[in-house]
């Protein structure tokens, strides 16, 4: 135990080196010294990150120790590359800058934020108790920029909240309160959504009753882009849930009708807005003249590829290139500054950092025993590569600019500090999929019995109905049936056979068992042979007056004479003495 805790420190030292290396030959190279406002609030970091992770050890001791190296890099290179340019701005006349700083504070803010969420989330799973709780929430943050006075438009999308001097962006929150309303609802349903329809070009559709889901969140998504003209975020949330809803139920057919649900939503908002169809135009004809110098045209995307371009394989290396050419670098564009000063090896390092992470959260989710926790965990890792792969295809051209930021890496507080909490959930959850079966805590192994006995009974509940439905079916088919073959015996008595007793009725079929149904029918139905019998017998019995007819002839029926019980070979005998005398 103690050489894998030194290995995890000695990850976490390493990746700490490489980011004060790079802080440190950045100034070195434009400024010649060192900032001392960088130094301490780079200080202070570093302290909150070794804090964080002894919490972690105390707190979540089985969590997986991949993740947090790989945040602390990638908010360091963020970080390098700000300041990087927030010097470039200054020194080009445009102000003084401290996006840099700022990042810094959001920074140990999430650190702080992390700390308490880990030491005091024992058991990832209370959050299913607050699913609806958290709908309400997510949609509330979603919606909240369309307020009047605090909601703010920025380059045609209204997705900020004004408060002071600061800016919030409400969605990147939004998208974890939403994944926990979405992880609980298809843990609750699963089993319903799963059941597939009729297969059309041999692929199985799902049901229509179990279409509502997906049309409420593709209103909701398309509300979004109506409303605020944010293609992004929309296209992240209507993402997430149909991945989550295929890790849920098994069907491709979900994934193809979200992919045709969106795709045509996003063609009519294209149509429809001119913030969304300026966009889509710039992708499809960046070098364009009159999409280049057209207002809200591909000027940012082309100037972030020639950025692409200078850096080539290995980059100018830091403090050394022009990414300040290129709007919104530190943001939007931050991909593209790395990519001019790092180069294409760069990028292809910062990639690997993102696949550690995913992977490692696909891992988790593959590992965790409870359903709702596979299906939290691989939403919010989905959510992360989608934002990550629609980033990156926006700035290399594979598919329209969203709007949406790298995570860890663009400059701002709302979506450096969801992505920070994003990443403490996943090492909550692998806290439970990495911890061995005899080491269950009270509260783990409680919640657990108590989720069993709940589903055992739900079962149980489920089994009575069907049992009692079944038994009251075959009631009323015996019902039926007795109703259908209770027919009274035919009488053979004529005026001749005055003397003769009574046919016994035939008994219900409902008061006989069932082998004995057959012979009832066929007594019931007598063929014609036992029909002349029958009637040779009576005419017979007319005669001498004591034969009865139908005993004889039809087995199974109960022979009870008016004036003997005596039985049958015991009357024929009387008769036949009574003939010798």
């Amino acid at each position: 135990m103690i050489a894998r805790r030194i290995e995890q420190a000695s990850l976490l030292i390493l990746s700490g080196a490489i980011v004060v290396l790079g802080i440190f030959q950045m100034f070195m190279r434009v400024q010649n010294t060192v900032p001392q406002a960088y130094v301490t609030r780079l200080g202070i970091t570093g302290a909150l990150f070794v804090v964080f992770w002894i919490v972690l050890l105390v707190r979540q001791p089985h969590a997986n120790q991949t993740i947090l190296p790989c945040v602390l890099l990638l908010s360091g290179i963020g970080v390098i590359m700000i300041a990087r340019i927030d010097n470039q701005n200054e020194v080009f006349g445009k102000g003084h800058s401290t996006v840099a700083l700022n990042q810094l504070t959001w920074l140990c803010v999430a650190l702080v934020l992390c700390s308490i969420l880990v030491a005091f989330l024992r058991d990832y799973r209370v959050l299913r108790k607050f699913s609806y709780l958290s709908m309400v929430v997510g949609l509330v943050l979603l919606l909240s920029p369309m307020l009047p006075f605090i909601g703010t438009e920025i380059n045609g999308a209204r997705v900020w909240l004004s408060i002071g001097s600061h800016s919030l962006q409400p969605a990147e929150f939004a998208k974890l309160f939403l994944a926990f309303f979405f992880a609980s609802y298809l843990f609750d349903h699963r089993d319903q959504l799963a059941v597939g329809g009729r297969k059309v070009l041999g692929v199985r559709l799902p049901r229509l009753q179990d279409l509502g889901p997906i049309l409420v969140v593709w209103v909701v998504c398309m509300g979004v882009l109506v409303l605020q003209h944010d293609l992004g975020t929309s296209l992240m949330f209507f993402a997430m849930f149909v991945s989550m809803l295929y890790v849920a139920t098994g069907q491709k057919s979900w994934i193809m009708i979200g992919f045709v649900g969106f795709a045509v939503g996003a063609v009519a908002a294209a149509s429809l807005f001119s913030h969304v169809g300026n966009r889509v135009n710039a992708w499809l004809h960046p070098y364009d003249n009159k999409v280049y110098n057209a207002i809200g045209g591909s000027f940012q995307l082309v100037q972030g590829r020639f950025g692409l371009a200078t850096g080539g394989m290995t980059g100018t290396g830091l403090g050394q290139g022009h990414p300040t050419v290129t709007p919104y670098a530190n943001s939007d564009f931050i991909y593209a500054s790395l990519g001019e000063e790092l180069g294409i090896a760069g990028l292809f390092a910062v990639l690997a950092l993102y696949l550690i992470i995913i992977g490692t959260g696909m891992i988790i989710a593959m590992k965790v025993t409870d359903g709702f926790g596979k299906l939290l965990a691989s939403g919010l890792v989905f959510t992360m590569a989608f934002q990550v792969f629609t980033v990156v295809g926006g700035v290399t051209g594979v598919i329209p600019l969203t709007g949406l930021t790298l995570p860890y890496l663009a400059a701002g507080g709302s979506s450096l500090i969801a992505n920070c909490v994003l990443a403490s959930l996943l090492l909550v959850i692998s806290n439970a999929a990495n911890k061995p079966v005899g080491d269950t805590d009270d509260e783990a192994f409680q919640y657990e019995a108590l989720m069993a006995l709940r589903e055992k009974e739900k079962k149980a509940a489920q089994a009575r109905t069907a049992q009692s439905e079944a038994e009251t079916e075959m009631r009323n088919e015996s019902h039926d049936e007795s109703e259908t073959m209770a027919v009274p015996a035919p009488a053979f008595a004529s005026a001749s056979t005055s003397n003769a007793a009574p046919v016994a009725p035939v008994p219900s079929t409902s008061e006989m068992p069932r082998h004995a149904r057959h012979t009832a029918q066929a007594v019931q139905h007598p063929s014609n042979e036992e029909t002349e019998i029958i009637t040779q017998r009576a005419r017979q019995g007319a005669h001498d007056g004591d034969t009865l007819p139908e005993a004889t002839a039809m087995p199974g029926l109960k022979r009870e004479s008016q004036t003997s019980a005596a039985p049958r070979h015991a009357a024929g005998t009387a008769s036949a003495e009574r003939r010798a005398q």
